[in-house]
């Protein structure tokens, strides 16, 4: 059985790759080689399985090129665009800048007027009380001297009584004896003219107090008005800040208690304002002024805790947006993978700046990163520079938004000069731009 198909086998070989022979010649020696069906089979199949693995990775070679022409074609795409909303974002943020400035600078002029109107308003509040007491002493001084002349009257009625009825000379020597008429008219003379200069100072004061009590409505009209560009003022500032935090999907409440409790010993909230000395209910101006006061508290709170998170943007050069957070093709290997940042690219040197105020926890090279600085800042939040070309900063050292922290480089697992900046919370990676679109209508 196996010889039968042996030589069918043989057979079928032989039809195909009948056998052959090589001949070799060299000078006067003839040699050939000879080239069995089998050996031509297996050289066959290994030259086909050559050309059809040449002919697959030429295609697989070409697919590759034209995807990877498409690939840079769509990233071209997206840079542009990226690089439009940047341009749009900064024109936005310049123009929120603006109008930031000049709602501060309208905070300010309001808060000056309001302290000069308050020192009025306590001013004319003195002098009112001051004229409250004199009318009340001209009234008490007015009152003794009205009994002091009834008296004067009934003993001067007594008197003439007591003549008529004693008659002569005996009843004037008794009246004479009692009390002189002369004295009697002169003391009466005196007290009319004391009654009547003081009515007219009586009405004098009620006219000093009709005026100014018409100074006092005309101030507190103008401190209304100027409470109410307080308070817009305060609408102004705060609700972009609260806007602003809440994008960023920072909690606000827990926050401003942060803050709070961290510069409550270097000032604090406040102190509420008190215009009566006596024990009073607060006026509804006083009321009104401490919401304004604490409003004021909650804004320097606010401005502390944009300080310390990370809304600003790590280049203030001109750059370009090269790659977004998230999966993205691996620019070495070409495999998928996570980028926990967002790239900058702009020229070798261009400088870098500190996001937020925090500490520097690492200022040296690290593996793929290169030259990297971290920074550590307030409710748990880290920012992380890689790439860099030179370091400005050292461990331990405390920083400021905007103060430059390096130069921008090509250190590092990188293909060209840009910076990786990462934003960590709790030491997760999140997208930094939600920290610097949030800032759009603030910074």
């Amino acid at each position: 059985m196996r010889t039968r198909l042996g030589i069918k086998w043989h057979g079928l070989l032989e039809k195909y790759f009948p056998e052959r022979r090589v001949f070799l010649k060299s000078g006067n020696d003839t040699r050939f080689i000879r080239l069995k069906p089998g050996t031509q089979l297996v050289a066959f199949a290994g030259s086909s399985f050559v050309i059809a693995w040449a002919i697959v990775a030429t295609a697989i070679l070409l697919m590759d090129s034209i995807g990877s022409g498409n690939f840079r074609e769509q990233a071209k795409r997206d840079q542009a665009t990226y690089k439009e909303r940047l341009n749009e974002l900064s024109a936005q943020r310049d123009n929120r800048a603006t109008e930031a400035l000049a709602a501060q600078e309208r905070f300010n002029a309001a808060l000056a007027q309001i302290s000069v109107m308050q020192s009025e308003l306590l001013a004319s509040e003195t002098r009112r009380r001051e004229l409250e007491t004199g009318i009340e002493v001209i009234q008490r001084t007015l009152r003794g001297t009205m009994k002091e002349r009834e008296a004067a009257k009934a003993q001067l009625a007594s008197l003439k009584d007591e003549m008529e009825s004693n008659g002569g000379v005996t009843g004037v020597a008794t009246a004479a004896a009692n009390a002189p008429i002369g004295f009697v008219a002169e003391a009466l003379a005196r007290t009319t003219a004391e009654r009547d200069q003081v009515i007219e100072d009586a009405q004098d004061a009620l006219i000093a107090a009709d005026q100014m009590a018409t100074e006092i409505a005309l101030m507190q009209e103008q401190n209304d008005q100027i409470f109410r560009q307080l308070e817009e003022a305060m609408s102004v500032s705060v609700a972009p800040l609260d806007k602003m935090f809440r994008a960023a999907g920072m909690p606000t409440d827990r926050i401003i208690e942060q803050v709070r409790r961290g510069y409550n010993g270097q000032g604090g909230p406040l102190t509420p304002l008190s215009f009566s000395t006596r024990g009073e209910e607060p006026s509804p101006d006083t009321l009104r002024a401490n919401r304004l006061l604490n409003q004021i508290d909650q804004l320097n709170l606010y401005r502390i805790a944009a300080q310390k998170a990370p809304f600003a943007t790590p280049v203030k050069s001109a750059f370009r947006f090269t790659s977004p957070f998230g999966p993205r093709r691996d620019p070495k290997t070409g495999g998928r993978r996570m980028h926990n940042g967002v790239d900058f690219a702009a020229k070798s040197g261009t400088p870098l700046y500190a996001t937020a105020d925090g500490v520097v926890t690492h200022s040296g090279w690290q593996s793929g990163y290169g030259r990297l600085v971290k920074i550590q800042h307030e409710f748990g939040i880290e920012t992380r520079y890689a790439h860099l070309s030179r370091l400005n900063v050292k461990v331990g050292q405390r920083v400021s938004r905007g103060d430059r922290i390096g130069d921008m480089g090509a250190s590092g697992r990188v293909t060209g000069v840009h910076l990786h900046y990462e934003v960590r919370v709790g030491g997760k990676a999140v997208n930094p731009m939600i920290y610097i679109k949030a800032a759009n209508d603030v910074f």
